[in-house]
């Protein structure tokens, strides 16, 4: 097996997208074909968030395993530069919780979909309906 370098990884890592990425596009398919409509990472509210419903008052944040720190298999800890990701996962997370008090503080719902929870279609639009529908 070929091993990957450095300057390949940096790359790798360079071109992952903050927004429009996979996960979240098929959440806006879901979300959209369930007949709701939505505004899309609101600069003015905390952690620029990823769905807002503003007549309900309320945001869907679609968060990447490894780069939230959700703690499942894809959520792997690097086995390199570990005193670099450590940190940085950590403050992610940290920055996450900050974020979500600060919507919830301001009147918000928030909900958060996990990459790995993408994978299941019914269940995943039963609970965003659920999330949406309530009060």
């Amino acid at each position: 097996m070929d091993r990957i370098t450095a300057a390949q990884r940096s790359e790798n890592m360079r071109s992952i997208k903050s927004k429009d990425s996979t996960p979240e596009l098929l959440v806006r398919r879901l979300v959209h074909g369930l007949g709701y409509r939505y505004r899309l990472h609101r600069h003015e509210l905390p952690g620029r968030p990823d769905l807002v419903f503003l007549g309900r008052k309320k945001i869907i944040f679609v968060h990447g395993c490894f780069w939230h720190a959700h703690g499942c298999k894809a959520a792997h800890q690097p086995r390199s530069r570990q005193n670099y990701w450590t940190p940085k996962l950590r403050r992610n997370a940290e920055r996450d919780k900050d974020h979500q008090q600060r919507l919830r503080a301001l009147g918000w719902r928030v909900l958060v979909l996990w990459e790995c929870e993408l994978f299941k279609a019914a269940p995943l639009a039963k609970r965003v309906q659920r999330f949406l529908d309530s009060d």
